[in-house]
């Protein structure tokens, strides 16, 4: 794969997994997909499902995360995936089921009372990930994705970044991943930040 080998020396790829695991075809996700989704299948695809669209989805995932030698997927998934008894079901199995190799799963979930994420993330070894502007995250692993502060189309400005410094606390792993219109220049700014700290 191109991108690996054009990577630099000691970069590192985090891969988010592919919708077809964890979002319902009614997505507006969906409208970049190649392909069309017969209406008889639409039902199988999505919410972590025990069907063979869904791992089959997981072990392109996976295929993808193994070329770029990633280490970590993110599974996000939207605000539509409700703690309901199905959704618990199918996270508990998704998880218990494949293949976990020398990956690390991150977990994004949309709307879940905190406690219910902490312990499904203790119980299913699963990184939380979150926006740290909306909320704290927890573990020894630390998975930010800042997704603007009103919308995607935002610049974060330097006292921002600077109160983002000020989140990180000694001895933990972070990842920054900045997923707004101006990510680039805000993770460029981000870095000078933490290097001059």
């Amino acid at each position: 794969m191109s991108w690996r080998k054009e990577a630099p020396d000691g970069f590192e790829f985090t891969l988010k997994a592919w919708q077809l695991i964890t979002h319902d075809p009614r997505s507006p996700t969906y409208k970049r997909l190649k392909f069309e989704i017969p209406p008889e299948t639409k039902g199988r695809y999505g919410g972590f499902k025990s069907t063979r669209e869904v791992l089959e989805a997981w072990q392109i995932t996976r295929r993808v995360a193994k070329l770029l030698a990633a280490r970590l997927i993110i599974f996000q998934t939207p605000p539509s995936f409700r703690p309901e008894e199905e959704a618990l079901k199918n996270l508990r199995t998704f998880f218990s089921t494949i293949e976990r190799e020398n990956f690390l799963f991150g977990w994004e979930p949309r709307g879940w009372p905190v406690e219910s994420v902490r312990s499904l993330c203790k119980e299913l070894d699963l990184i939380h990930v979150v926006d740290p502007f909306k909320e704290d995250a927890f573990g020894k692993i630390i998975y930010w994705r800042l997704h603007g502060r009103d919308g995607y189309r935002y610049r974060y400005s330097d006292e921002e970044l600077k109160e983002l410094f000020s989140k990180i606390k000694p001895s933990f792993i972070y990842y920054v991943m900045f997923n707004n219109t101006n990510m680039f220049e805000d993770a460029q700014r981000f870095l000078r930040i933490t290097e001059n700290g």
